[in-house]
């Protein structure tokens, strides 16, 4: 231990995120399109050679974009499994849940398009 950090606690931390994100990514097909949408966007960010701030914010909005989707299919399987019943409370929630997750693509588009925009009609 040192400064008070427990590391073998931090690794198995490390461990369950790691298996919480294949969970995901095996169980979840909206998770795994937006992997690879985000490999895409990656893929033309260094194509366009955009500059530091721009691949920042890119970073930021990719990973926005993939928790806020975790955070709803969290909230889904919680529902799911305390209240399996249909419950319209429980649809609400989802909707909205899944409104959340809406307006982060709104949010991914309207600043992707701002920053691709322009070197997609500049051809640089």
């Amino acid at each position: 231990m040192f400064l008070g950090i427990n590391f073998k606690k931090l690794v198995n931390s490390f461990k369950f995120a790691i298996s919480g994100i294949k969970i995901a990514f095996q169980e979840e097909q909206t998770f795994r399109i937006e992997i690879l949408i985000a490999i895409l966007v990656i893929i033309a960010m260094f194509y366009f050679n955009l500059l530091l701030i721009e691949r920042m914010v890119i970073f930021i909005i990719i990973f926005l974009v993939l928790t806020v989707e975790l955070i709803n299919s969290l909230l889904e399987r919680i529902l799911d499994i305390t209240l399996p019943l249909f419950d319209i409370r429980v649809k609400k929630i989802k909707d909205i849940s899944s409104a959340m997750v809406l307006f982060s693509y709104f949010i991914a588009i309207i600043i992707g398009a701002l920053i691709f925009l322009p070197y997609l009609l500049t051809g640089t």
